[in-house]
């Protein structure tokens, strides 16, 4: 005979059952293609191994746009996002991601307190860095088979180097290379762009090719506006002209030269539905291993140093990773690292002023 309460009581338990297991669970928002790929395979398989705790990833162009607007309108459903360092500093400041202290990171694979491990500019009161990615040049062999450009000047020369050119519609990946192509060496782009003389050099730069240019605003449209011959040369995230040439087979080149060099970096949300697990995860996949383990999928850098000798082949098991790397020295010789503070105090402006430009005739 059946306790009377026994349906109650069942009930009750599995209840409780599945109230725990709604909460071992973590959403994360991140760009989507090449970059998810390697985060489910390097971070989000383990990490549910590890801890029994799944997750789920949302794609999104930008997931700093969609973390503000849950933050503003009071409804946040997802609990990690992958954001640009210069939002997370952002963000931060105006009190939309909680604090995380590096004293609660693991040590690198060395034993290397977080503090230290962490290559300069990849902590943030509330970002952890996971990678740097570089927007780079790309352009199609096909399209240039006597001689092939090699600078950021290049990039500007459509006589020498004839047809469309594709550029982020984005001021921060954008001024930097004019200013370059003008003859500004990277160590002092930010000082040149500090002043309004540097600003309208930037834009005259601009001027000589704007005729010239096809905009994109995600991650997914340079390669593809390559393959379809829209443009013979464009900007792109390093990450995606890899992909496309290793998997795909595209005949797609890289330039390094005058490479913007930016960090991406976890933030959780205020009002995140799993804070506990979302630090967890945050924890756990910018370990040293799992950092090394992201460049098996896309050639991103580690934002550890003790990343850096756990680095092996791509998922291909023939492609050295090493030297595809954003971070690979003979690539750095001519970078601009993007500087978070310097965005944060001049982007509005600059963003105002490129946007009156692209409307202008």
């Amino acid at each position: 005979m059946k306790h009377p309460h026994s349906t109650t009581a069942l009930a009750l338990i599995f209840g409780l059952v599945a109230s725990a297991s709604a909460a071992q669970e973590v959403s994360v928002v991140t760009w989507g293609g090449a970059i998810e790929v390697s985060q489910i395979e390097a971070y989000n398989k383990p990490f549910t191994e590890a801890t029994g705790i799944k997750v789920t990833t949302i794609s999104a162009d930008d997931p700093s746009v969609l973390l503000r607007a849950q933050v503003g309108a009071g409804n946040v459903t997802a609990d990690v996002f992958d954001v640009a360092m210069a939002d997370a500093v952002r963000l931060c400041d105006d009190g939309a991601v909680i604090a995380i202290d590096p004293a609660d990171l693991p040590p690198g694979a060395d034993g290397t307190p977080a503090a230290e491990d962490f290559i300069d500019g990849a902590l943030s009161d509330c970002g952890i860095a996971t990678i740097f990615a570089g927007t780079v040049i790309s352009y199609d062999t096909s399209k240039f088979p006597d001689k092939a450009p090699s600078t950021v000047a290049d990039f500007f020369d459509t006589q020498a180097f004839p047809g469309k050119r594709g550029l982020a519609k984005d001021v921060k990946r954008t001024l930097h290379f004019a200013l370059m192509a003008d003859g500004v060496p990277a160590s002092e782009v930010y000082d040149v762009l500090a002043t309004p003389e540097g600003v309208d050099r930037a834009f005259a730069k601009l001027d000589t090719i704007k005729k010239d240019v096809v905009w994109w605003e995600a991650g997914a449209q340079p390669p593809q506006l390559l393959a379809d011959g829209e443009v013979t040369m464009t900007t792109a995230y390093n990450g995606r002209i890899f992909d496309a040439a290793i998997n795909e087979g595209k005949p797609f080149e890289v330039i390094w030269d005058g490479q913007y060099l930016e960090l991406n970096a976890f933030v959780i949300p205020v009002g995140a539905p799993h804070p506990k697990e979302a630090l967890e995860y945050v924890k756990f996949a910018t370990g040293s291993e799992p950092l090394a383990g992201q460049a098996r999928y896309i050639s991103y850098g580690p934002a550890r140093k003790s990343s850096a000798p756990l680095l092996g082949l791509y998922k291909d098991d023939k492609t050295e990773m090493a030297p595809n790397l954003p971070t690979a020295p003979e690539n750095m010789a001519n970078a601009v690292l993007e500087d978070p503070g310097f965005w944060a105090d001049h982007s509005a402006e600059l963003a105002e002023r490129f946007n009156n430009w692209l409307a202008a005739k």
